[in-house]
């Protein structure tokens, strides 16, 4: 009599490799979350650069025209490469947020505790 489902043996074995394959899956994204988060810290650190500069030029913290532009190249790019637009633009805003927020003075947050619009 046939039947739709393996023999025991074969099905546990399936599900071990199965489990291995979570695994393998999950340790892989832990090693992507480490680099963007080693990513996200170098991304701030250049806006805080950025920032410095502004400051001895004189030029102003806030600059929503070059913030726009690097949000609209952000989700520009991350549709090309079929990445989610909205979380690109999300992950960025929130890094210009964070940096703006430590180069006024004010305690840096996601939210931003000053909004996004300074």
């Amino acid at each position: 009599m046939a039947t739709d489902h393996p023999p025991r043996e074969e099905h546990a074995t399936g599900e071990d490799a199965s489990r291995e394959a979570l695994e393998r899956v999950r340790a892989r994204i832990a090693d992507v979350d480490e680099r963007l988060i080693r990513m996200i810290g170098e991304r701030r650190a250049l806006v805080l650069k950025v920032g410095r500069l502004k400051a001895v030029l004189g030029l102003p913290v806030l600059d929503p025209a070059q913030e726009a532009k690097v949000v609209r190249s952000a989700a520009v790019r991350a549709r090309e490469l079929g990445v989610d637009e909205e979380a690109t633009r999300d992950v960025i805003w929130r890094i210009i947020a964070s940096a703006r927020a430590t180069q006024e003075g004010r305690p840096a947050g996601w939210p931003d505790p000053g909004g996004d619009s300074g």
